[in-house]
């Protein structure tokens, strides 16, 4: 499951989320959830940076910013521990996210999730931070553009997931943004070709490009859903056809 920044923006949300979490538990025995940083969290760090130096040492700043994932990664195992859920949370790196090391932009390399394996195990309900990891040389990264999304793909990819849950504060994927065409045309079920050709060339990227192709490489189902309309029967599916698996998993870099 992936919960986005509008998902998670305040309190009230994340209890909400953690409401749903709760419910898809009884469906999954083990769920690994992936947050992003509470709604604009993320720039208003930049922003933050950028009044004490106009031009932050990336490193710095990937120390910086990584923090917002963390902040939501704690409150919502908060939330599920007060409702009565045995939940843990890891940052990118506890979580084995291994990355190359090039600050405000890393892909993805390799996941090792033995804590996170040893703790679902454990009948834990597992929040991983989205959007960061750690380098080869040990120093704390930030994926970029669709980073949290990625890192959901990625860890179902290394946990040998079959399907990532998006939740998102529409019903899935559009021709157009819904927020600014009501008629826009609405897909129910697409390939992940299909689905890179509609977002690459749509403003609106309810999904990053860069998680459909890792899901597309490693056969990963992806449900697109309306955080805040839990009764909807409304979302996107994407799914391959028909696939071979090769006999090592696929990341970003190989």
């Amino acid at each position: 499951m992936k919960f986005g920044g509008a998902s998670v923006s305040n309190s009230k949300n994340i209890l909400k989320i953690a409401d749903i979490i709760i419910e898809k538990s009884k469906q999954y025995k083990k769920l690994v959830v992936v947050v992003s940083a509470m709604g604009k969290t993320t720039n208003k760090l930049l922003k933050l940076a950028s009044s004490i130096n106009d031009n932050p040492p990336k490193r710095e700043q990937d120390m910086l910013i990584s923090v917002g994932e963390r902040i939501t990664m704690s409150l919502l195992s908060m939330a599920l521990q007060k409702k009565g859920k045995k939940s843990i949370s890891f940052t990118g790196s506890q979580g084995g996210i291994i990355t190359t090391s090039n600050h405000l932009d890393a892909k993805i390399i390799d996941v090792k999730p033995n804590r996170v394996s040893k703790a679902l195990n454990d009948n834990n309900i597992v929040i991983v931070a989205g959007f960061q990891g750690v380098s080869t040389e040990k120093e704390i990264t930030t994926l970029g553009r669709g980073g949290s999304d990625t890192t959901a793909v990625a860890l179902a990819v290394a946990l040998k997931a079959k399907i990532v849950e998006f939740y998102k504060d529409v019903d899935g994927i559009y021709e157009k943004d819904p927020k600014k065409d009501k008629n826009s045309f609405f897909y129910e079920k697409l390939t992940h070709e299909k689905a890179l050709k509609i977002l690459e060339k749509n403003e609106h990227k309810i999904l990053h490009p860069r998680c459909v192709k890792l899901a597309l490489n490693n056969n990963i189902s992806l449900n697109i859903l309306n955080f805040k309309n839990r009764k909807n029967k409304k979302f996107t599916n994407i799914e391959k056809v028909s696939f071979k698996k090769g006999k090592k998993n696929v990341y970003e870099i190989n």
